[in-house]
């Protein structure tokens, strides 16, 4: 991926339940019109812009319109194709985390002021070999206990030869829950994110084994009768 300098104030959508990291691939439907407008406009310049995830716990203080998180990430929109009565389905590529520093207006649509985050490593090559083999592990463990998956993720996945990215597309397209999912975001360290992620498949897979040992021999609507 060629490299891009993120300007120092982008655009942004706030959405609720949606964490977008850096590399994933989002797809996106535009409808809104204050979203029409800023779509314009950023294909018109750099095509790049923020997405951000609503934060449920402060949505109903009052005075707060949409309040975000404060860690995001900025993506660069790869393709968009026009639908009718000015709606747009685009593919947005995300480019690098960032630090939401400032909310500077809110029409037509919100723009706000970021800084650029790195991640580190947090562990040597060795140890983090160690953890993404785990999680690939622990993933297809996962999947044989039947949590559906995207078709051809796990061998996508084999190919990616940087563990932080491997770390980040991976939770981006296998983790169901968006808290956990904001958390991984705002973990900047690849070796404390794949541990976190380890966990949570864990937790999953214990419960999972639970479950199917509870259900027995009972089809899944009547697990209730055991």
């Amino acid at each position: 991926m060629e490299t891009f300098q993120v300007p120092p104030t982008v655009p942004v959508m706030t959405l609720p339940n949606t964490v977008f990291f850096p590399q994933a691939l989002l797809p996106l439907h535009i409808f809104e019109p204050r979203y029409r407008q800023m779509l314009r406009d950023v294909l018109a310049s750099d095509r790049m812009f923020a997405v951000a995830q609503l934060d449920a716990a402060r949505a109903q203080e009052p005075g707060l319109s949409e309040p975000l998180h404060t860690m995001a990430s900025v993506g660069v929109v790869r393709a968009c194709q026009k639908g009718e009565n000015d709606t747009s389905n685009l593919l947005l590529q995300g480019i690098c985390r960032v630090e939401v520093t400032q909310i500077l207006r809110e029409e037509p649509y919100r723009v706000i002021a970021v800084q650029p985050i790195a991640t580190t490593a947090g562990s040597n090559a060795a140890e983090l070999e160690v953890l993404r083999l785990e999680v690939m592990r622990l993933l297809n463990v996962r999947r044989r206990l039947g949590t559906p998956a995207p078709k051809g993720i796990t061998q996508f996945l084999d190919s990616i030869e940087d563990i932080d990215t491997f770390t980040d597309i991976a939770a981006f397209n296998l983790c169901d829950d968006s808290r956990l999912k904001q958390r991984l975001l705002e973990t900047l360290e690849t070796g404390r994110r794949l541990k976190l992620f380890a966990s949570q498949l864990r937790t999953e897979i214990e419960e999972q084994r639970l479950r199917r040992k509870l259900q027995g021999h009972l089809p899944e609507d009547r697990i209730d009768s055991n």
